[in-house]
């Protein structure tokens, strides 16, 4: 392995298992194939999640088929670990879930914070990935995390905080996961061609494309994981209790022919100069040990 590559470390903080395949999965298979080492952070085990029972043979709970969904996926897409903040999932809005005590949604920022920024510091990557703004799809979960590890991102540095004895570290940079605006606005416009109405997508209908679309963020990266389109496919294929063989078939499997094999980012940490575009997210990065 190229000493240069194998120095260098990426941490995505993320909600809930198949988040890491449906989301930036290609980009997390493209690095750890390039001698990356690649790691998740996972707030919650997805115990709110909708499944069939006959997808609970032989597990005792949601979250522990869900866990072995996600395990399967990362050891597919290469992940050097998956490490849990151990909360729990807090489903959608108005949801029992979402009044659970030990809800993700219902933790102090802070506290959340402190859990991402050990991780930062015990794994040391230059660059760190998760959810932009709005959580991709306004999921209170993504969007707890995003505020939480934009938190932890410099609280990290911070040699005042005090984390487990662990030294403080400060990545290089800090990107958001953005669902492509051309794919949403492609989905828009063909899902009414299939007889799918765009305003009430998902497994519950409780997303809407059409305002998801209509939400622009800038995009300072596109990555490109043509070469690991394939594992991006088995590791979503993992989740089958959340739908995931679905991404290779049917409508969604359309689409995202259609949309083509890209995961665009917004760059937070360095603010990215006017018109810069970049396709690598370890351009410029340093390793380091």
């Amino acid at each position: 392995m190229n000493e240069s590559l194998s120095s260098r470390r990426l941490l995505a903080v993320l909600a809930h298992p198949d988040d890491e395949s449906f989301g930036p999965g290609g980009t997390l298979a493209l690095y750890a194939q390039r001698g990356v080492e690649v790691h998740l952070v996972c707030a919650t085990r997805g115990e709110a999640g909708e499944v069939e029972p006959h997808h609970l043979e032989g597990h005792d709970s949601v979250a522990g088929l869900r866990e072995q969904e996600l395990l399967c996926a990362a050891n597919i897409l290469s992940l050097a670990g998956v490490h849990f903040l151990n909360y729990r999932d807090s489903g959608m809005p108005g949801s029992a879930d979402n009044q659970h005590p030990q809800a993700l949604v219902n933790a102090p920022q802070e506290e959340v914070a402190r859990r991402i920024a050990c991780w930062i510091r015990q794994v040391r990557p230059q660059v760190v990935i998760t959810f932009d703004p709005i959580g991709g799809y306004r999921h209170p979960d993504h969007i707890a995390i995003h505020r939480a590890c934009v938190l932890a991102f410099n609280m990290a540095s911070d040699p005042d905080i005090i984390l487990e004895a662990l030294p403080p570290y400060q990545p290089e940079r800090l990107y958001f996961f953005t669902i492509p605006r051309r794919f949403l606005r492609l989905a828009v416009r063909l899902l009414p061609l299939t007889g799918k109405d765009p305003s009430k997508w998902g497994r519950n209908q409780d997303i809407d494309l059409t305002q998801l679309a209509a939400d622009d963020f800038p995009v300072h990266a596109v990555i490109d994981y043509s070469s690991v389109a394939h594992l991006k496919l088995q590791a979503s294929a993992c989740h089958a209790s959340q739908g995931g063989p679905m991404m290779s078939g049917g409508v969604m499997g359309w689409l995202r022919r259609l949309g083509g094999a890209k995961e665009t980012y917004m760059r937070a940490i360095p603010p990215p100069k006017p018109g810069e575009k970049e396709s690598d997210l370890f351009a410029a990065v340093k390793p380091s040990l």
